[in-house]
């Protein structure tokens, strides 16, 4: 594999690292509707309704659902019917919830300062600026205004 790599030229290269860095960040994920996902955004948030939590998942209903009710199961959170809407419920982590939203918390710092840990600073800024100019210029390219995702990549100062 690595005489392959040896053969390619810096475009192929690139997109080979390019490809096997998001097979890593894939593989380390916790995924879209993940239980320590669910606990950090109620941690942050205060709580919210399983309306609002399904629709900042983007994910299916039925997917957060299950989820959610595992993590009640768990003890690691409550679901209250609404006041303000009786279609959904408003959902809240109990204290033992908290707890495991703390400590997923600090397991995603630990985990991004190892990622990271090979770069100094003024490296990070420069990959960081070169990724978003990057990033910036194949969504100008590669998709449709409609497809830009100005909701997610916000920070990227793109004008949505």
């Amino acid at each position: 594999m690595r005489e392959r790599y040896q053969t390619l030229d810096i475009q192929q290269k690139l997109l080979w690292n390019l490809r096997d860095l998001g097979k890593t960040l894939h593989g380390m994920s916790e995924g879209r509707a993940s239980q320590k996902r669910i606990l950090v955004m109620l941690l942050r948030s205060g709580g919210m309704t399983q309306q609002e939590l399904t629709e900042r998942l983007e994910v299916r209903p039925g997917s957060a659902s299950e989820v959610i009710g595992k993590l009640e199961g768990a003890g690691l959170l409550l679901r209250t019917p609404s006041s303000a809407d009786r279609r959904t419920a408003d959902v809240h982590l109990t204290e033992a919830g908290e707890q495991a939203a703390r400590a997923a918390e600090e397991e995603r710092r630990q985990r991004r300062d190892v990622m990271f840990s090979c770069l100094t600073e003024e490296e990070k800024g420069t990959l960081l600026s070169l990724l978003e100019r990057l990033s910036g210029h194949w969504e100008e390219r590669f998709t449709g205004a409609e497809d830009r995702g100005c909701g997610r990549h916000h920070h990227r100062g793109g004008g949505c």
